[in-house]
Order: C-alpha cells, then structure tokens, then sequence
C-alpha cells in the first residue's frame, strides 16, 4: 500500500544512500576519521527520519483503519515499538 508520505521518505532514502556512498569514496581517498564519522553521523540520521517518518505515517493511517476493521491495533502497536 502506498501513502502520501512514501514519496518523501524514498527522497530521504535516496539522500542516505547518497551520504553513504560519499562515505565509502571518503574510505577509499584515506579521508580523516573525524569526516567519516560526520558523514557516518548524516547517513545515520537520514535512515532514522525516514523511519520515524514511515513508522508516524503507519500509526496514523494504517493502525487507524485496522482498528475499524476488527484487528488488533494494540498488538500491531507492539510491534511496531520494537523498531523505534
């Protein structure tokens, strides 16, 4: 299923993915540990919005309309605090 948010979080992926292979080039050059760990630092925190983005979205959305439907929004809940 695919919601409204999902564009934005592929851009956030996309950007992650870009710092990630810039962090890769930066290993091969011998670049100094302190700009791999800022670049590292960036990678992380691309992957961690669009997660918390993707994860907000589903909350809002998708347990919403479960719960309407007769399953357990609480049990889903559940699993879904086990990848915050």
């Amino acid at each position: 299923m695919k919601h409204a948010s999902h564009p934005e979080i592929v851009k956030r992926l996309k950007r992650a993915h870009g710092h990630l292979g810039k962090v890769l080039s930066m290993f091969e050059d011998g670049r100094p540990c302190l700009d791999l760990a800022q670049q590292l630092h960036a990678v992380e925190n691309a992957v961690a919005n669009a997660k918390r983005e993707l994860i907000h979205d589903h909350i809002e959305h998708c347990l919403e309309a479960s719960e309407t439907e007769g399953a357990s929004y609480l049990e889903e809940l559940k699993q879904l605090t086990k990848f915050l």
